[in-house]
């Protein structure tokens, strides 16, 4: 495709990528980042984990979100009675009262299956656990004789936060399959607080997603233009080995002098991100770079997803695993503030 022709392509995407991005923000107030965040990862069609209490209103922007992208928007519960058939199929009574069996929701649209929401998905066993994570991998399953191809689908998944019983924690190897933890937040400014309590549309959901204009971005066309911004955009020397000296902090943060209080940074990790985590950051800072348009990667791109892409990649020891969150915030900020920027050419 001639250079003329890919700009134009790349500009056409960035406006409609950008709309949806407004269009969401109209119904979806206080997360701006998020959905920001949640934009990146769609065109870096990476799977997304959905950190956030009860109530903070990630179903409704999920429906949003996938009611801009078109195609078909499917939910299962996570329950500790869920089955990993369950995901593919279901049992039910026919018209003449016999057992009858059809698809379920992983397989029930096919290829039109768009956005996958996968709610509470710890309180789920292991066995449910592993069939989805390798359906995300590799996007095809299985199952009544014949090959279900998913090849435009992206999950997101969510925690029960509360509950400490009868949930089944996602193990670190599998927490990578996600290219990033995102937070939804109750918005901290009293006057959006004061909106979502008291204006009435706020409790209708579904009249709210109906705002966002439907099929902003052509499901079906996002896995050949995430590879065209892949390909557009590029990285300098200086900007390699910059990543290069983030990957090693988070593996040996103690190496580049960074402390955290009342930690021993000798004992904090015990693995630091991944090759995959690292290619995933940079797959998610390209497209940020592109929706910035730019065809040259900035450390700014990199700072932009850094702490949603690579936080949950770092394995800490047992002592400090259940201050997880706060700390994984903290060495983030570490890492990004204490390892040398590249002057930009």
């Amino acid at each position: 495709m001639a250079s003329a022709a890919i700009d134009t392509q790349l500009a056409d995407w960035r406006t409609r990528a950008l709309k949806l991005e407004n269009e969401v923000q109209g119904v979806i107030v206080g997360q701006d980042a998020a959905i920001r965040l949640i934009n990146i990862a769609i065109f870096a069609r990476g799977h997304v984990m959905l950190e956030g209490g009860v109530g903070v209103g990630k179903t409704t922007l999920l429906q949003s979100v996938a009611r801009g992208i078109g195609g078909a928007y499917e939910r299962i519960e996570g329950t500790v009675d869920l089955m990993p058939n369950d995901l593919v199929y279901h049992t039910f009574l026919g018209p003449e009262g016999r057992p009858q069996i059809d698809e379920g929701p992983l397989l029930r649209a096919g290829e039109k299956l768009s956005v996958f929401f996968f709610n509470e998905i710890n309180r789920a066993r292991p066995q449910v656990h592993a069939l989805m994570l390798r359906v995300m991998a590799e996007r095809h399953l299985h199952a009544f004789k014949k090959e279900y191809r998913l090849p435009h689908m992206v999950v997101f998944a969510d925690r029960n936060q509360v509950e400490k019983n009868e949930t089944f924690e996602i193990p670190s190897a599998a927490r990578d399959r996600f290219m990033m933890e995102i937070a939804i937040d109750i918005p901290d400014d009293r006057e959006l607080r004061k909106s979502l309590v008291f204006d009435t549309k706020f409790q209708h959901a579904e009249k709210l997603t109906q705002k966002v204009e439907s099929g902003l971005l052509a499901f079906d066309q996002l896995n050949d233009f995430s590879d065209v911004v892949q390909n557009h955009v590029q990285s300098s020397p200086a900007l390699e080995e910059y990543v290069m000296d983030l990957w090693s902090a988070t593996q040996k943060p103690e190496s580049f002098g960074i402390a955290l209080d009342g930690v021993d940074m000798h004992r904090l990790i015990q693995a630091g991100a991944s090759p995959r985590g690292m290619g995933m950051l940079l797959k998610a800072a390209r497209v940020h770079a592109w929706l910035m348009n730019r065809d040259y990667l900035y450390p700014e791109d990199i700072h932009a997803v850094f702490h949603e892409v690579i936080a949950h990649r770092m394995v800490f020891n047992s002592m400090y695993e259940s201050r997880r969150t706060l700390l994984s915030r903290q060495l983030t900020a570490k890492i990004l503030e204490t390892v040398a920027v590249p002057a930009k050419s």
